[in-house]
């Protein structure tokens, strides 16, 4: 781990860069891009791309990314550029590369075609177009038609044949007079789209799809001149489906992927409508000129004259759109430039395997892609991006591909003086031509560019030099670690790499895969600028912090999508700033940010008291065996945190990591904390305040550093101020520093399940405490606990002082018997009993009813004991569980009881005069310390005290004079009736306790006053 490579790049090529310019430049189409000039256009290109570079690096190192600054990556360089034009060059020696046509998803807009990656991805939306059910007059039948339904009426100008499934069964259906034939499941359909001006209808015969096949037709736009010749016909196709639509499909191979393919298999004529704009081109008559989305509601309309529309309707469904400029696609028949994938696919398989997925479905979802997927189309009609260095010989019909700036050198024959001294990016390498090795022609390279994901892809080769200096490849190869938001890159970046690493080396481009889900509005929805729910990094940042963000993605599971918090507005920041408060957060933020304050917390805590103490780590030592058993135990804990954090960040898992250390977190500020601050707080710096100190340093700099990963920012100002402020020895960061090992010596599993064990007693008592409604600061004469085991009732034995000072209760009995506490019901739970016992759950419930008290009472005990209660019914054994007989405890008059697991408090609730008095003294002395928070005073300070009541509160504060001084450091303390006896301090701070106040000594009224010696 001491060597690393951390290299910042960018995808910097590509139509998602081109759209922008072309808003920024006002453009709207290819044509405005070449009238402006190619050149000028790929410069803007680039020059938005150092824009936003340098943005997003300063973005980058505000999250806090750790990367080798300056030393960035751009796929646009030529590095990158030329190690793609080496892959396709080893495509084309294997035989991988050709230029195929085919239909292919269309953006009319940007004028290039779409690939099946990119639209499977992030390419869909949900809305509503107009469909038509459609009337094919069939020729041999007069006054028959085939009933044909589409989502896309633009494409029935370059209808050819109709297609049926031969295996379902079809009807044949008597309306109005006229004959229609369509699905058998469904003719639903028909009375769906009866209305007002079609009658009944009826069924006059059954028939399979295959009894139709040949069947000729009238098209529904024969007149056009595109559609002479064209002979219609009935073909089977066994796709088509009997779950929407009539069963019949109308195919237009023009405009379709799977009908072009049914144009291949059965010999069909081929009518591809549109141009690249998605405008109708010459021979379509009065569409010829319109786009092809305008014409749906012509198209109707046509067809309605000529007898042919049975019924239009919305129809709303997901549509592919452009990933980039949100267009809707079309399919229109290109020639466009593709690597085969047949023969890879099963090599591709194999290197996956070799890859560690996380999450493990992963790999799963990746072999299903490869398995599933099309040949990768590699070519844009554009210009911002890869040139690629195919030159199709127009003569002879081959093609040659180019591997390297030096061979297209030795290659050309024209043009080489343009290109030289630029980037390999259209229009200058488009001036180079070459001759053609069979025909001898001049030959220039196609105008297309590459699909983006090459340039991503070929990273882990250009990166490292994989051309130029392959020894340096070799040592970096393959990366550790890829991490990225694996719903779309299933099919883009993680394939494009695969792909190229197999082509080229036939290995796995990196080891380890983790990937994570998306991250959405806080309401669960996409984010988008449109729609105003967008969250702008800095303004998250500002508002609520990196280090929070980053927290808040650790904790959470990464295959889950994360709905993002809602950060504070603008207008939430002004009306804080109005009110002089500070900016509310959601609460997803405040979890966070009590962790953080947590943290921030321990460490106010340590350094007020150590600086007082003039505390330095480096020159005062206690060893750990001398220290007490609760510095002892922290430490243990430490220790297994250390490992368990380890352990997760070992296997890529952050979200144990958090919850560990934020456990540990708890367990050192509610716990060791305060029960450390007596010692901290007597003013003599012992050996046992030493250690207390030490101990508490050394947590904390262990804990900021196993948090450095997660929270970068904050733990380097603490390590500054808590390290490097006391040794200039030490690394220069928290981030330089060695990683915690654990320390096996100071592990302690007895220790740690005795504090475990003190803890959770103590916490079924302030659970008691709740119950009754008693304040902790309210003292209690008597606390009886029943523990599982003998081990556990001698280790609670001797920590009994511990569970007696944080419950604030007099004195501790362990019990085995509770019944003077606590009278049990037992109530079983028939859901659960009756499918496991069936007929004899009613025997089993007369069983319980016949219980006596005492019966009742030790059953539950032993339920509560051992889990189980085991009895005969009916001669049949019967166990019973605690899941299926619910124990409810109750406690009887003067007590209040908690239980968990067999683990029972019971609270004597009684409140002697003595105690309650005892409680108003504690209630006020914990005001007192809030109101020296409120007057400025330092914890350190000694003050001036004077307490204005009745007279019998006064008296019951006299009697406590001397803890009253004690515990808030108070060397003048004045207890008085009379407002006019002065205090001989000097005032600093009034303020009064009232009944009516925020703080209340039950009826009192007291006046405090504050002031310096």
């Amino acid at each position: 781990g001491y060597k690393q490579r951390y290299q910042n790049g960018f995808d910097c090529q590509g139509l998602w860069v081109e759209v922008e310019v072309e808003k920024e430049l006002g453009l709207q189409t290819k044509r405005d891009i070449e009238a402006y000039g190619i050149d000028e256009f790929v410069q803007r290109c680039k020059e938005r791309v150092f824009t936003f570079a340098k943005r997003q690096t300063e973005q980058s190192i505000r999250l806090g990314y750790w990367m080798d600054w300056g030393n960035d990556y751009y796929t646009l360089s030529d590095e990158n550029n030329y190690t793609i034009w080496f892959f396709l060059k080893r495509c084309y020696e294997r035989g991988l590369l050709y230029k195929g046509r085919d239909v292919m998803p269309w953006c009319p807009r940007c004028a290039t075609g779409i690939s099946n990656m990119e639209m499977e991805s992030e390419g869909y939306k949900e809305t509503s177009h107009l469909s038509l059910y459609v009337r094919f007059p069939l020729v041999d039948h007069p006054g028959e038609y085939l009933l044909v339904w589409t989502t896309t009426p633009w494409t029935l100008a370059a209808n050819v044949a109709a297609a049926v499934h031969p295996d379902l069964p079809y009807v044949k259906v008597e309306q109005d007079g006229e004959y229609y034939y369509l699905a058998q499941e469904l003719l639903p359909v028909l009375k769906a789209l009866k209305g007002r001006d079609k009658g009944d209808y009826h069924v006059v015969q059954t028939l399979k799809g295959s009894e139709m096949l040949g069947w000729s037709y009238r098209g529904p736009f024969d007149e056009l001149p595109a559609e002479q010749g064209v002979v219609h016909t009935v073909v089977p196709w066994k796709d088509v489906s009997a779950t929407e639509g009539t069963g019949i499909v109308h195919i237009a191979p023009g405009c379709g992927r799977e009908d072009f393919a049914l144009s291949k298999e059965f010999n069909l004529s081929v009518v591809a409508p549109v141009d690249e704009f998605g405008v109708y081109i010459a021979g379509f008559d009065w569409l010829t000129g319109q786009h092809a989305a305008d014409v749906g509601q012509q198209v109707a309309e046509n067809l309605a004259q000529k007898g042919l529309l049975y019924r239009p309707q919305n129809y709303k469904h997901r549509y592919p759109t452009c990933w980039r400029c949100k267009t809707e696609l079309i399919f229109r028949l290109v020639d466009e430039w593709f690597i085969a994938m047949e023969e890879l696919r099963y090599e591709i398989m194999d290197v996956v395997r070799q890859i560690n997925w996380i999450p493990g479905f992963g790999l799963e979802r990746e072999l299903d892609w490869l398995r599933n997927m099309d040949d990768w189309m590699i070519s844009k009609k554009r210009y911002w991006g890869l040139a690629l260095p195919i030159f199709d010989c127009t003569q002879c019909g081959s093609f040659e591909v180019v591997g390297s700036k030096d061979e297209l050198k030795e290659l050309a024959v024209s043009g080489w003086e343009v290109f030289e001294g630029h980037s390999p990016h259209r229009p200058w390498v488009d001036a180079v031509k070459i001759r053609c090795r069979k025909c001898n022609a001049e030959v220039s390279r196609i105008k297309d560019v590459g699909n983006p994901w090459l340039d991503a892809g070929i990273v882990p080769f250009s990166t490292l030099h994989y051309r130029t200096d392959h020894r340096y490849w070799q040592q970096w190869f393959s990366a550790d670690f890829v991490t990225e938001s694996f719903p779309g890159q299933f099919r883009n970046w993680f394939y494009s790499m695969l792909v190229m690493s197999t082509v080229l080396e036939d290995t796995a481009p990196f080891k380890t895969l983790f990937g994570y889900a998306t991250l959405l509005a806080e309401d669960g929805t996409p984010m988008h600028k449109s729609k105003g729910n967008m969250i702008v990094f800095d303004e998250a940042a500002e508002r609520v912090g990196s280090d929070t963000m980053r927290w808040l993605f650790a904790n959470h599971v990464p295959e889950q999508n994360l709905n993002f918090p809602r950060i504070p507005t603008d207008e939430d920041m002004e009306k804080s700033a109005q009110a002089g408060l500070p900016v509310r957060l959601s609460e997803k933020w405040m979890l966070v940010r009590r962790t953080l304050d947590k943290i921030w917390n321990v460490y106010s805590f340590f350094v007020s008291y150590a600086n007082i103490d003039h505390f330095d780590p480096t020159q005062h030592q206690v060893p750990a065996a001398e220290r007490s058993e609760l510095d002892r135990w922290i430490l243990s804990e430490l220790q297994m945190t250390i490992r368990e954090v380890t352990q997760g960040l070992e296997h890529y898992d952050t979200v144990k990591p958090t919850a560990v250390i934020q456990e540990f977190l708890d367990d050192l500020s509610n716990w060791y904390l305060r029960r450390s601050r007596e010692r901290i707080w007597k003013p003599e710096l012992d050996s046992d305040k030493t250690a207390a100190y030490l101990t508490l340093y050394e947590c904390l700099t262990t804990l900021v550093t196993l948090l450095s990963p997660f929270m970068p920012f904050m733990t380097e100002e603490l390590y500054q101020n808590l390290v490097r402020s006391v040794n200039d020895k030490a690394p220069l960061s928290v981030h330089l520093c060695d990683w915690p090992q654990v320390n096996e010596d100071l592990l302690d599993e007895r220790l740690t399940n005795e504090t475990h064990l003190v803890m959770r007693i103590v916490g079924l008592g302030r659970s008691a405490r709740e119950k009754a409604q008693i304040r902790v600061r309210q003292p209690l004469n008597a606390l009886y606990v029943r523990v599982p085991s003998v081990a556990e009732e001698e280790a609670l034995y001797r920590l009994s002082e511990q569970v007696l000072e944080e419950l604030n209760i007099k004195s501790l009995q362990l019990i085995s018997d509770d019944s003077d506490m606590l009278s049990y019901t037992l109530k079983p739970q028939v859901k659960v009993l009756g499918p496991k016992f069936g007929h004899l759950v009613q025997k089993i419930l007369k069983r319980f009813k016949a219980l006596d008290p005492h019966g009742a009472q030790e059953a539950a005990k032993l339920l509560i004991e051992t889990g189980t209660l085991n009895f005969t019914v009916d001669g049949q054994q019967v166990e019973l569980t605690s899941d299926e007989v619910e124990v409810v405890a109750t406690a009887r008059p003067g007590f209040v009881t908690a239980e968990e697991r067999g683990y029972i408090v019971a609270l004597e609730t009684t409140i002697t005069p003595q105690l309650r008095e005892e409680g108003l003294v504690r209630d006020l002395t914990h005001y007192v310390q809030d109101m020296r928070k409120k007057a400025s005073f330092s914890i350190e300070d000694h003050i001036g005290l004077a307490l204005y009541t009745n007279i019998e509160l006064a008296q019951i504060l006299r009697n406590y004079a001397s803890i009253i001084a004690s515990e808030t450091l108070a060397d003048d303390l004045l207890i008085s009736i009379d407002q006019k006896d002065k205090p001989s301090f000097n005032e600093v701070y009034r303020e009064t306790i009232s009944p009516i106040s925020m703080k209340k000594l039950e009826g009192y009224t007291v006046e405090v006053v504050l002031g310096n010696l």
